[in-house]
């Protein structure tokens, strides 16, 4: 046993990390999420409000599919890597309340916009803000919790999308019903507005490293990252681009899915706004949020034995959830719809935590923004960037050679997407068996 001035290591490991590590960090962890909400809430509106936006802007399902697939991700992808780069270099939490006061107040200009274009610019600037919303997020949780308690705090972090999008449905379906779908738009900017001055008084800055094993002699304190080297790191690292392209794949289908399913269930399952506000609210806090819990605790429970559960988890999830997707597109009626993709929504969101956790354990303490920026520029430019507009485009393409149901047309051939991700991320398990057959 190493022995430093008459102190067992694990002893000053202990110490070390009693003196980094953050106070409060149930409460750091609810305004994080909190945050998050709002992040997912601004970006879900487009997709939920889809037909009173369509009816007031007159614009196609191309071009929602547009403005809210890769018209957003240009910005929300890219804009993330040199804004990563600065918060590993500065203050997370500074740019972290910047981007959430950015985002809202591009909100508010979405429930101004009167033109098509004027909504796109609009939205490019709320991608211009999320940009900088979540990789912080990522790196000040794991700075906050220690090596073993990551899996659950990402599982509660990751209801952000699930709560965001189910108060986005109940709030923005409730207020276009009995208001107009900008006064949506309007209110909600405003909360993103208020969480943004709060924040700093709330999360501290973490110490970089903070929640880490510190080894005896070590005094975890790390060099501002390299940007070029940090992402070459990234991929070349066989972990981190698996998980990354896997999730990708993943999210292919849920925003293709997403950005489309109420519009579908409304056109092509008959379900009215009042409805959409409470049964597929409900739908998506216990499907989505449940699978984001119960992910988290598999991973924490089996990751101490072996990372391949940081692949399998998500592998036989959407093989689950594939045929019940396919049952969901089919379904007759919207109750029986709705009843199936909640089934689909729990399955499909294994991959989140566990990609998430992954990475960030992969890369060093002062990289943590970029790596999870990176993570996030893969798997959103294909997901959110391409699988929205795909499933646009498909479904103008349907409608254009006659088709009477476009939109379910087009939902049927997001169904490949499940057997490329199940097929990386089994990959991405046989390679990280490797990894603990070398070591």
């Amino acid at each position: 046993m190493t022995v430093l001035n008459g102190v067992a290591a694990p002893e000053l490991r202990t110490q070390a990390y009693a003196a980094r590590r953050v106070r409060r960090p149930g409460i750091v962890l609810a305004m994080l999420t909190f945050v998050y909400v709002l992040n997912f809430l601004d970006r879900q509106l487009l997709g939920i409000l889809a037909k009173p936006i369509q009816d007031s802007l007159h614009i196609t399902d191309g071009q929602l599919g547009l403005i809210g697939g890769l018209y957003f991700a240009m910005f929300y992808c890219f804009i993330a890597i040199p804004v990563s780069w600065l918060a590993d270099r500065t203050s997370r939490v500074g740019v972290l309340t910047l981007a959430c006061a950015i985002w809202s107040a591009a909100t508010i200009a979405c429930g101004m916009a009167r033109t098509y274009p004027q909504l796109v610019l609009a939205r490019m600037v709320v991608g211009f803000g999320e940009a900088g919303g979540v990789p912080p997020s990522y790196a000040l949780i794991t700075d906050t919790f220690a090596p073993g308690r990551r899996g659950v705090a990402f599982g509660i972090y990751n209801l952000g999308p699930p709560i965001g999008a189910a108060l986005g449905i109940a709030l923005g379906a409730t207020i276009a019903s009995v208001f107009d779908w900008r006064d949506a738009f309007v209110a909600i900017g405003i909360v993103g507005i208020v969480a943004a001055i709060a924040l700093p008084f709330v999360v501290p800055e973490p110490a970089r490293g903070g929640a880490d094993a510190v080894e005896a002699g070590s005094t975890g304190t790390y060099d501002k990252a390299p940007f070029w080297a940090t992402l070459r790191i990234f991929f070349a690292n066989p972990v981190m681009t698996l998980a990354a392209f896997g999730s990708g794949a993943t999210q292919f289908v849920t925003y293709g899915l997403g950005n489309f399913a109420v519009l579908f269930l409304i056109r092509e399952k008959g379900m009215t706004l009042p409805a959409i506000a409470i049964w597929y609210a409900l739908a998506i806090v216990v499907g989505m949020g449940g699978g984001m819990v119960a992910s988290g605790r598999i991973i924490d429970r089996f990751s101490q034995e072996s990372r391949r559960v940081f692949a399998i988890a998500p592998a036989v999830s959407l093989a689950i959830a594939m045929p019940f997707y396919l049952a969901f597109v089919w379904a007759p009626s919207w109750p029986l719809a709705l009843a199936l993709l909640t089934v689909v929504m729990f399955f499909n969101y294994f991959y989140l935590s566990c990609s998430v956790t992954l990475v960030q354990e992969e890369a060093a303490p002062n990289q943590r923004v970029l790596a999870g920026a990176l993570l996030l520029l893969v798997m959103n430019f294909i997901g959110l960037g391409l699988g929205p507009t795909w499933v646009g485009a498909a479904s103008d393409h349907f409608a254009a050679h006659g088709a009477t149901n476009p939109l379910q047309l087009s939902l049927y051939t997001l169904t490949p997407f499940y057997a490329l991700a199940i097929g990386l991320f089994l990959w991405l398990a046989r390679t990280l068996h490797r990894q603990e057959t070398v070591r």
